[in-house]
């Protein structure tokens, strides 16, 4: 009697192993799918050197009108910059002018000095016609001036006067005062001048206008102008030469009465001076600065 082979009920492990089903196997998820759109445009990439190279390789250039525009507000700002400070620098050298003037005008007090026509003689006056018609004048006058320092802390050195004297603008003498002096505080000073004029030439018209005047009752209207540098001293202090003008009006004088054949005569000699009327004469002090060829 033959023996039956009877299977367990448990599987062989080779027999399980060699019949276990395989598992198909899953695609794994994309990486980083919510990173990158495989359907959206792909953008190209810029270039190495953007600021050197373009698209194609060529040198990058730059745009000629945003460099112009750039150098244009850069200069603008500077300009600005420029004309702001120059102002503000303006403004405050003249606050200090201004608060430095007003203390030493507090301090000192400062008056221009005043002149004054004390005499004025005529000596010598002659108009003298030749044969060819022309007119010469020939004259002499004496003049006495006088000029006050107003001022307690203030000196004036005075250089040498030229003096004029003209009636309607026609020069009938002149003279110089070669002498330079000074006027100190709270004085007086005495200028005397000797003016004459030889044999000089005059216009038509001015000798008309002289003819006329002549016969007025009150006389010639007779002007002085004083032309000097002075400097001004207050204490340590001294200044530069400044230019100053003295004009003196509201003179009249009569003309002395010749001996001879009167006035167109060509040797009438004045036969007693006369003094001019200097009761109504004011005289005024101007300054004159000079800047390069103008006088101010």
């Amino acid at each position: 009697m033959t023996d039956r082979i009877h299977p367990s009920s448990k599987p062989n492990n080779t027999t399980v192993t060699n019949t276990t089903i395989k598992s198909p196997k899953l695609p794994l998820p994309p990486a980083k799918a919510q990173l990158y759109n495989q359907n959206a445009p792909k953008l190209p990439l810029p270039p190495a050197k953007a600021h050197l190279y373009d698209q194609k390789g060529r040198p990058y250039k730059q745009n000629k009108t945003n460099s112009n525009k750039e150098c244009h507000n850069i200069f603008r700002r500077c300009f600005c910059l420029c004309c702001f400070w120059s102002i503000l620098i303006t403004i405050l050298i003249l606050l200090l002018a201004i608060i430095s003037g007003t203390i030493l005008y507090l301090l000192y007090r400062p008056h221009r000095p005043t002149f004054s026509v004390t005499s004025l003689r005529i000596s010598r006056f002659n108009l003298s016609t030749a044969s060819d018609g022309t007119t010469h004048l020939t004259s002499n006058l004496n003049l006495t001036l006088s000029t006050k320092n107003p001022n307690n802390k203030i000196i004036f050195h005075y250089d040498p006067i030229a003096i004029t004297c003209l009636t309607d603008e026609t020069e009938l003498a002149s003279g110089y005062f070669n002498n330079s002096f000074t006027s100190v505080a709270n004085n007086i000073t005495i200028i005397r001048f000797s003016l004459r004029s030889d044999a000089v030439l005059l216009e038509t018209e001015a000798v008309n206008r002289i003819r006329m005047d002549m016969k007025k009752k009150l006389g010639l209207r007779l002007k002085l102008l004083l032309d000097t540098h002075a400097i001004v001293k207050v204490e340590s202090f001294r200044s530069k030469k400044v230019g100053i003008r003295i004009k003196c009006e509201g003179i009249r004088s009569v003309i002395p009465k010749s001996r001879g054949a009167g006035l167109n005569s060509s040797s009438s000699l004045s036969s007693s001076s006369v003094f001019a009327r200097v009761a109504d004469a004011k005289c005024e002090v101007d300054l004159r600065i000079k800047i390069w060829k103008w006088t101010f």
